[in-house]
């Protein structure tokens, strides 16, 4: 076992972390640094420096930082660039999280002085993945410590005994969710328990965020977003910044109950899994890019950018957010966007997104030449020419084979 001085965890306040945090001490005989992220999971994180202090970490060994702001302006505006989607349903909630952690956990391992960094991702997930990857491509040096991977305690049971032993206070029964849930300002997720059954529907009162469709407004209502080079910039014509731009659309997106998937998805380690999403804000947002796109994005461009997005959707899925790869389409997407500015129109209804409208200063719709009435600009026997050009192979063919 290499000798750890100083281990930065990625810590949440939960039992497996609080574990974890415990057993680095036990087993490594390090000094701990806690990092927690918020990225707008919903949480009173201060409670994740009290359960730190209680365990033994020093003040300044503690660090909680608001990160939603960078969340999406640095994370989730580029990949809503992209219009990302995962096997075209999942809006990559977790994964996209997940290199900010990384990015995090590095650079809080440079100040401080850590030689490790470490993260409660089990063995057979993604994440796992996500963390270590970003984390060595920013530093190909540190060391990772996944206790997943190393120790025995691989049933609740025995993590609850190794808690009771540590002196960690455990969460009363029915305190908790009791499923495996990730949270932030893009999304909630639900794993686990009944939903590894694929053929089990979810119980109501699992879904957290949002309403039913069912029970939601029996009116529409209707909405409007604004976009600037390819982002989101208001709500309704009121100028937001990010992080709030997003807080506000999840708030309509919840009350109108959209936004929900019931998912079974390719992990990246082999296995498939079951999971369910609510992601209000997201599947309002990538309806409203894709209608102010149809106005301003150029054919070509547009039918391009469909054919790279689930390759892009894929590395941020698998975790290669920093691969040279990701950031050269990334270039290629932003470059895209520089005209994509105007606004759309949505109603939100019962689980449903519809587009009633959109308008841009850069749009290359021209009705001069669309019109289904008279007009001056088309030579409609052009299009004679175009199809004999394009319907020639055909004909050649046709001519070769009867033979």
């Amino acid at each position: 076992m290499k000798k750890i001085k100083k281990v930065v965890l990625a810590y949440s306040g939960g039992l497996d972390t609080s574990v974890i945090l415990k057993w680095l001490g036990d087993t490594y005989n390090c000094e701990v640094v806690t990092f927690t992220a918020d990225i707008g999971q919903g949480e009173e994180l201060e409670l994740a420096r009290e359960k730190a202090l209680k365990l033994g970490i020093k003040k300044e060994n503690i660090f909680i930082e608001d990160l939603r702001q960078e969340f999406v302006s640095d994370f989730i505006f580029p990949m809503f660039r992209a219009n990302a989607l995962y096997e075209g349903e999942y809006l990559l909630g977790t994964s996209i999280a997940r290199p900010l952690i990384a990015k995090r956990l590095i650079e809080i391992a440079a100040q401080v002085g850590a030689d490790a960094i470490s993260h409660g991702a089990t063995g057979k997930g993604n994440d796992q993945v996500r963390f270590e990857l970003g984390a060595y491509a920013l530093n190909p040096h540190i060391h990772i410590i996944a206790p997943w991977r190393e120790w025995d305690l691989n049933s609740r049971e025995k993590l609850l005994e190794y808690a009771q032993k540590s002196g960690i206070e455990i969460e009363k029964q029915g305190t908790k969710s009791p499923y495996s849930m990730d949270a932030n300002l893009l999304h909630i997720s639900y794993e686990g328990q009944i939903l590894e059954d694929p053929n089990c529907e979810p119980q109501d009162d699992m879904w957290r965020w949002s309403v039913s469709p069912f029970n939601a407004p029996d009116e529409a209502e209707e909405i409007s977003i604004t976009f600037k080079k390819g982002d989101g910039i208001a709500i309704n014509n009121t100028m937001l910044k990010a992080a709030e731009f997003w807080e506000t659309l999840n708030t309509f997106g919840c009350k109108h109950g959209i936004g929900r998937l019931d998912l079974v998805e390719n992990r990246y380690v082999g296995m498939k899994s079951r999971g369910c999403y609510e992601t209000p804000g997201g599947s309002i947002y990538l309806k409203a890019h894709r209608a102010i796109e149809s106005l301003c994005l150029d054919r070509e461009e547009a039918h391009l950018k469909d054919e790279l997005m689930p390759r892009y959707a894929a590395l941020i899925y698998n975790g290669y957010w920093f691969s040279p790869e990701r950031k050269a389409l990334q270039e290629l997407i932003n470059q895209t966007q520089n005209n994509i500015e105007g606004t759309v129109r949505l109603k939100l209804y019962k689980g449903n997104v519809i587009v009633v409208g959109r308008e841009s200063k850069t749009s290359l719709f021209d009705s001069a030449y669309s019109t289904f009435e008279e007009d001056n600009v088309y030579n409609q026997k052009d299009a004679a020419g175009f199809i004999k050009l394009n319907a020639l192979r055909f004909i050649i063919a046709h001519k070769k084979h009867k033979k």
